[in-house]
């Protein structure tokens, strides 16, 4: 009788195993081969740094930060093993006793498998396999765990899982999770913090500390008594650590201290390596743009449009979201996605309004606007608010207990843009190409064709003096008429008077049209667009006479480098983003060095830098001589003033500034490029000729005497009709 209960059992073991070994077979045949993580290279971040090594721009599909075993402090690594795996060290890729009881608990509650997987397993399952739960996934993720754990070492595992693991928001593995939620790097996390970061890889949305802080810092406190449980910690430490609030401090979005910059960078990116390369890669790109001039460009813009929205006073049109069907509650702006900054501007909703004084929400934060903060409109607020609008703000200050104190301001249409080069190198240092990235991409510094106004002229006086004329030579600015084929063309001058017989320079210097065209007219308007073509101006330029004022669209950005001739020598040196790009493994994959091109002769340069420094020192620039540096530039206006320019520079750098709609339409009466672009050039350029040296212009030459006014003067035949001044 014994032996046939032993034969039976015996049997029944047997036909066991048999089925076991079969059902592993099954499960193991098309498994992925764990020899591949030899290999592996997770989708990390490509990150773009200024001139001085600051992050200023990331792409990635996978918010990813690659570190190495010893980045992760050990207060992480045993934050993390005691809520996850506590015999990490010890098991050989599956806890036999966790999955028993977690099966039996599944078994009992009629629930599907899950839990007591390994740190090692859910690399595994994170690596090759789906999320769903079943009891297939399961036994595949064990097998692979055990082969994982055949080929690497423990620190090999635990580096593959902490760069690997999802963590929220976007961020994938323990470093970019540290920079995301506290911004520093995974070596600096407190007990707390790391607490908080270990917690999240059981269920990213359920425990995120943006969206559910209470559930986190129940799940942290967890943490910090698992730790306490298996000796990692005191009791005093796990007291202190349990007692401090989570201390979010979120990193800043990088791509939105130079939006523009880093979009022209991605687009020259994604052409040369692809977008898979860009994206996935982890390339490390080197460019020329500085942190701090970036700031004072976007401040000055910001700054000098809103002035410009202030002068023409409250035009209101408000978008309101109560009767779009929108409730307060619900509602959400784009720009609330980043955390606010004081003398930013941005987008606030109007939670109620009491006279004299109305809510406002943006984001965490509320504000209370009174009266005085939008006295400017020269209204009541009860008048020109009503909840549920959305209005434009800047922000004056922010507290930690989410309150703010903003100002009322306007966002009627009106946008901006500025570009700053380095003569010497071409490097863009400072790019804004509109108000707001986020409600317009369309980039007014690069791809906006505008007319250029008068700020055109100086390719017309470099042609003449570098044919001959001096800036003291003299011509009658007096009324004219050039015959075209389409008529009489009658120009003349922005304030409608005549000044008579004046000098070349003073001509230049207080943007006089009369003279303007008669110097084009006699040069030819073919030769004084073949000196533009030189200076590097690209856009079509129509040969007609009036290109001579600035009747013909070119770019912000063809302008500015344009103008570095002056300052350069007369030498132009090509603009770039970029200076160097390397691989994940640090491989230079491309290196870039100045490429210069010679323009006009230094003698020419120099004198036109001289009349160009007239212009700002009595003429149209004048309120740029309030800087007290050696500056030069040209104001630009066109009819019915509906661009506002001004490009200048110093013996360093040249910077240009362009005020306008998109669509074309008037900025209103008096808006000259002297009026509206000067003052946002001369707040940029504060802060970019603080503390630097400048240098000096180079010498101007002597002067021989010259022959060439009578000739100037002297009118001709120009097929054209008048478009601007």
């Amino acid at each position: 009788m014994m032996g046939r209960v032993l034969f039976g059992l015996l049997l029944l073991f047997s036909a066991v195993a048999g089925a076991s070994a079969g059902l592993l077979l099954v499960y193991s045949i098309d498994l992925p081969q764990v020899d591949e993580l030899e290999h592996y290279r997770p989708s990390s971040i490509t990150e773009l740094y200024d001139d001085q090594g600051h992050v200023v721009g990331s792409f990635a599909l996978q918010r990813r930060v690659v570190a190495n075993y010893k980045d992760f402090p050990a207060v992480l690594r045993e934050a993390l093993i005691s809520i996850e795996d506590k015999d990490f060290y010890r098991h050989w890729g599956i806890n036999v006793w966790r999955i028993a009881g977690a099966a039996y608990r599944d078994i009992e509650s009629g629930g599907r498998v899950q839990g007591a997987s390994t740190l090692t397993m859910q690399l595994a399952r994170n690596l090759f396999l789906s999320p769903d739960r079943s009891f297939q996934r399961k036994i595949e993720e064990a097998l692979l765990a055990i082969q994982i754990e055949r080929r690497f070492t423990k620190e090999q595992i635990f580096t593959l899982y902490a760069n690997q693991i999802f963590l929220g928001h976007g961020a994938y593995g323990f470093e970019a999770a540290s920079e995301y939620y506290f911004s520093k790097p995974a070596k600096q996390l407190t007990l707390e913090e790391a607490a908080v970061l270990a917690g999240l890889p059981k269920a990213p949305g359920q425990y995120s500390p943006i969206l559910h802080p209470d559930r986190c810092l129940k799940r942290r406190n967890l943490v910090i008594n698992a730790m306490l449980e298996d000796g990692k910690i005191t009791a005093r430490q796990a007291s202190d650590a349990r007692s401090r609030p989570l201390g979010l401090k979120l990193e800043h979005d990088p791509n939105s201290l130079a939006p523009y910059f880093v979009e022209e960078v991605r687009r020259y990116l994604e052409n040369r390596y692809g977008a898979d390369q860009v994206h996935q890669g982890g390339l490390r790109v080197y460019t020329s743009l500085d942190v701090e001039l970036e700031r004072a460009a976007n401040h000055a813009v910001l700054d000098g449009v809103a002035a410009y929205e202030r002068r023409h006073g409250w035009k209101g049109h408000l978008e309101n979201v109560l009767s779009q069907g929108q409730s307060l509650s619900g509602y959400e702006q784009p720009d609330w996605d980043e955390e606010p900054e004081v003398d930013n501007y941005m987008h606030a909703l109007v939670t109620s309004v009491v006279p004299h004084a109305a809510t406002l929400k943006f984001g965490r934060y509320l504000a209370s606007l009174s009266q005085s903060d939008a006295a400017w409109t020269g209204r009541k607020l009860e008048d020109i608010l009503k909840t549920g609008d959305v209005v434009y703000v800047k922000i004056l200050s922010l507290s930690g207990e989410g309150k703010a104190h903003v100002s009322l301001e306007q966002d009627s249409g009106a946008q901006g843009a500025l570009i700053a080069i380095d003569n010497a190198s071409g490097g863009i240092k400072a790019m804004v190409g509109g108000r707001d990235f986020e409600e317009s991409k369309f980039n007014r510094a690069t791809q906006a064709l505008r007319q250029v106004g008068s700020s055109f002229k100086p390719y017309v006086y470099t042609a003449a003096i570098d044919q001959g004329a001096r800036p003291d030579d003299t011509i009658l600015d007096a009324p004219v008429i050039f015959p075209t084929s389409s008529g009489p063309y009658v120009p003349h001058n922005y304030d409608e008077k005549f000044e008579g017989t004046i000098t070349l320079r003073r001509a230049l210097a207080q943007s006089r049209n009369i003279p303007a065209l008669k110097v084009a007219n006699s040069l030819g308007i073919k030769t004084v667009i073949d000196y533009a073509h030189r200076f590097g101006i690209t856009s079509n330029l129509p040969a007609y006479l009036p290109v001579a004022l600035g009747a013909a669209e070119v770019t912000l950005f063809e302008q500015v480098s344009a103008y570095s001739v002056f300052p350069n020598d007369g030498v132009r040196v090509i603009p770039r983003y970029i200076t160097k790009v390397t691989d994940y493994e640090g491989r230079v994959l491309e290196e870039d060095f100045p490429e210069v091109r010679d323009v006009i002769p230094s003698r020419t340069a120099r004198i036109m830098t001289s009349m160009l420094r007239e212009v700002v020192l009595h003429g149209t620039g004048i309120a740029a001589a309030s800087l007290k540096y050696p500056l030069g530039g040209k104001t630009g206006t066109t009819n019915d003033f509906t661009d506002a320019w001004f490009i200048g520079f110093s013996p360093m750098m040249t910077a240009g500034v362009w005020i306008g709609y998109d669509e074309k339409k008037s900025l209103g009466p008096k808006e000259t490029g002297a009026h509206a672009a000067l003052p946002i050039w001369m707040d940029f350029m504060k802060v970019a000729l603080s503390g630097r040296e400048q240098g000096e212009f180079q010498p101007v030459p002597d002067l021989s005497p010259s022959s060439v006014t009578q000739r100037l003067d002297t009118p001709d035949t120009a097929p054209a009709e008048e478009e601007t001044h």
